[in-house]
Parts: structure tokens; C-alpha cells; sequence
């Protein structure tokens, strides 16, 4: 899987959220996601936990031990969501971001 099916698949998921809640104004739709990335990332850093043995007893015993790349995936899918209501381009933003990131160890 590459970036490309990422973005399309994102693309597909927009248009299906768009057209089940049908938002009055792009801003709410863009709100929902956000705090939907924070509900993934929370699953995400509850999963961790897990997986390092750092939850609490009583915790570890009730979780769903789920697969922790799913949740890794949740986080993911979801941002690139967001980004595809907001307009941006994700792929550019890694590239970009990447090549800040390696020059600051060029520059040491």
C-alpha cells in the first residue's frame, strides 16, 4: 500500500461522512474530525500501554485486546481525513517536513 491509496481512500471515507451527517458548515465537519483524531489517539496511547505492560492491572484485565496497528491505522486514516476536508495536501506536508528533519542534521 502506498501513500496514493491512502489519499483515495480517504477521499472515499469524506465523501461517505459528508453525506451521513451532512454538516451545515465545513468548520463542524472539520471540528468532529479533530476531536475524532483525539479519541484514536487516545485508543492508540491506551494500547501502548498495554503492549508495555504499564496499564493497570484492573485496566489490562477489562481491555478488548485489540491489534495495535489498528489503532496506529485509526489515527492515521482519521488525520488524513481531516486533511482531505481542510484541502491539504498530506503528501507534500511529509515531504516537506522530512526534508526540514534532515537538514537539521546536516547542519550539526
Amino acid at each position: 500500500m502506498d501513500l496514493a491509496a491512502i489519499k483515495q481512500f480517504a477521499e472515499q471515507e469524506h465523501q461517505r461522512l459528508k453525506g451521513y451527517y451532512q454538516f451545515e458548515q465545513p468548520q463542524q465537519m472539520s471540528l468532529a474530525i479533530t476531536v475524532k483524531i483525539a479519541e484514536e489517539l487516545g485508543e492508540l496511547c491506551q494500547e501502548v500501554l498495554a503492549h508495555s505492560d504499564l496499564q493497570r492491572k484492573e485496566k489490562l484485565e477489562q481491555m478488548d485486546k485489540t491489534n495495535p496497528a489498528e489503532e496506529f491505522a485509526d489515527v492515521i486514516l482519521t488525520t488524513f481525513i481531516l486533511a482531505q476536508n481542510l484541502g491539504i495536501d498530506v503528501e507534500a506536508g511529509l515531504k516537506n517536513k522530512m526534508k526540514k528533519i534532515e537538514a537539521r542534521y546536516h547542519h550539526q
